[in-house]
């Protein structure tokens, strides 16, 4: 194994420092791509909350208001969202590109129950609805930025 890394070493070369005009001919890939299994309030971990809050609150017509989502919970796997550079076609520069997960699944994902109310720790008596989503989407294409 040893014999076997010290050929492709010996074939690629050692490092070296490189000239301006080497370094704008060389290529390569740069960037970075990560899946992600993200879980929130799973009810069979031990000691989990059964009564968790999500608030956001508002002013308007000089009173507070809050936007009150009660047990938000479930998982979300994604696989390779991926964050790089690319140089722009018109010239004009290089754009940061997120490219899009190419699959992503969600299990359970929701929460209880959704109301606005003017304390957010008050009980939530009403409810604007509720939400739990299972099922896939496959995604493709990027979004790029850039600035002028």
């Amino acid at each position: 194994m040893l014999a076997l890394a010290g050929c492709t070493q010996a074939l690629a070369g050692g490092l070296r420092p490189l000239e301006d005009a080497e370094m704008s001919n060389v290529t390569g890939g740069d960037g970075i791509s990560f899946a992600a299994h993200i879980v929130l309030n799973d009810p069979s971990l031990v000691g989990a909350v059964a009564d968790s809050r999500l608030s956001l609150g508002f002013n308007g017509d000089g009173q507070n208001r809050y936007l009150v989502i009660k047990n938000l919970r479930g998982s979300i796997d994604m696989w390779a969202v991926s964050l790089g550079v690319q140089q722009r076609s018109d010239g004009g520069g290089d754009t940061i590109t997120i490219g899009l997960p190419g699959y992503v699944r969600y299990s359970n994902f929701g929460f209880e129950s959704l109301s606005v109310q003017t304390d957010p720790l008050a009980p939530v008596t009403g409810n604007l609805g509720s939400l739990n989503i299972n099922g896939n989407v496959s995604l493709q294409g990027q979004v790029r930025l850039w600035s002028h």
